[in-house]
């Protein structure tokens, strides 16, 4: 079963997406609050998916998806974005992040997206 990193300043915000996530048969969950922890989880359990907030303190979700790139090329990387971030959006697919969900997403595009990524 694949390891997921969680990354989102709000904590009800990932408290929803681990439920989500759970219902749908997934248990191994890894979970930071800006881009600078995403980064040092992402290093020491190497996640096999990370679910990345865009809009963050100290780091925010484009700048942590540079550092997961150029650390793995092939890290796997689905966006969360608030309405309205579409260009943000835009740059994150360039620097290659692999899908995106718009919040407030439906749990059922959450675990689209991610069993598309994880090639299930």
């Amino acid at each position: 079963m694949a390891n997921i990193l969680i990354v989102d300043d709000a904590a009800f915000m990932r408290m929803m997406i681990k439920d989500n996530l759970k219902k749908a048969g997934y248990s191994d969950f890894q979970e930071a609050g800006d881009g600078e922890e995403a980064m040092a989880k992402y290093m020491e359990g190497k996640p096999d998916l990370v679910l990345l907030d865009i809009t963050m303190p100290v780091k925010d979700g484009i700048q942590a998806l540079q550092s997961i790139k150029q650390v793995n090329p092939q890290a796997k990387v689905i966006m969360c974005s608030a309405m309205g971030q579409e260009g943000m959006v835009v740059e994150a697919i360039k620097l290659g992040a692999l899908d995106f969900i718009v919040k407030p997403f439906k749990p059922e595009r959450l675990i689209q997206a991610v069993r598309n990524v994880l090639g299930e």
